[in-house]
């Protein structure tokens, strides 16, 4: 499968380089030069433009930060749109609304080809050894096609339903993800007062039945939030914020886990 790639960031990066290393044709697309330069000295070759990117493409992978970054991405000037080939799939890495890529699946299929969403978890690291979890939505026969390519950087890949449903279980990982935080830092904190220090404390957890990967998160800043805060709080504020729109659209009730996240969203000083 003819493999295009956008989105060469901290994540995007290693998942691209582990498509090109798995044998599969691979081509790139940029805005800046230089985020192309890690990739030299690998066979994959490049394109000027996303819809040139696309027409080389059976499978179009976009790990861009939000709603609007695909979009401009998909209809942009010379956009992914204007080069796909018919029965090519979309798939969209970026962790956005789920009816945004409703949306946009109904756009791309009257272009003759398919959107899945396949948001991912797992970061950089997770990526460079193969172990991402994606979690994806669509068409089961797309999904299938896609496999081999997720595959390279990812283990396990979830088929979870129709298109949305990869982003809705992603933003409700993402939320108890941030609602952990909270409980990490707390009790880091508590134990802080009561004599115990938080590398400490954090040693004895992490081999104890409350581990969780917030605390690790929470222990290499020291107990603090403020270096996660720095790089992710942002993206965790609209992670939160999309949940919350969910539930509010569905009438659904997120009780506690969306009072806590907020907890850690106010600690990191971006309130939602």
């Amino acid at each position: 499968m003819r493999v295009g790639f956008i989105g060469l960031g901290s994540q995007g990066g290693p998942m691209a380089r582990r498509i090109v290393e798995a044998g599969h044709p691979t081509t790139l697309w940029a805005r800046r030069a230089a985020t192309l330069e890690p990739f030299a000295d690998t066979p994959a070759t490049y394109a000027d433009t996303p819809a040139a990117l696309a027409a080389r493409s059976d499978l179009i992978c976009l790990c861009v930060v939000g709603d609007e970054d695909v979009r401009q991405v998909l209809f942009g000037p010379d956009g992914v749109l204007a080069g796909l080939t018919h029965g090519a799939v979309v798939a969209v890495h970026a962790t956005v609304h789920p009816d945004t890529c409703r949306e946009l699946a109904k756009t791309v299929a009257a272009a003759g080809g398919t959107l899945i969403d396949a948001p991912v978890s797992g970061g950089g690291m997770g990526a460079a050894a193969g172990t991402l979890l994606v979690m994806a939505g669509g068409p089961a026969e797309a999904v299938r096609r896609a496999r081999p390519v997720f595959d390279s950087y990812a283990n396990p890949v979830v088929h979870l339903g129709e298109v949305g449903a990869g982003q809705t279980a992603k933003l409700l990982n993402n939320l108890l993800f941030t609602a952990n935080l909270a409980t990490a830092r707390s009790t880091l904190a508590l134990g802080a007062q009561l004599g115990i220090g938080p590398d400490r404390l954090g040693e004895v957890i992490a081999h104890g039945t409350a581990n969780s990967f917030a605390l690790g998160r929470v222990v290499s800043g020291g107990g603090s939030l403020d270096r996660l805060a720095a790089h992710a709080g942002h993206l965790l504020r609209k992670d939160v914020g999309l949940v919350a729109d969910l539930a509010a659209a569905a009438g659904a009730d997120p009780g506690v886990v969306l009072s806590t996240a907020d907890a850690t969203l106010a600690m990191m000083n971006h309130p939602r």
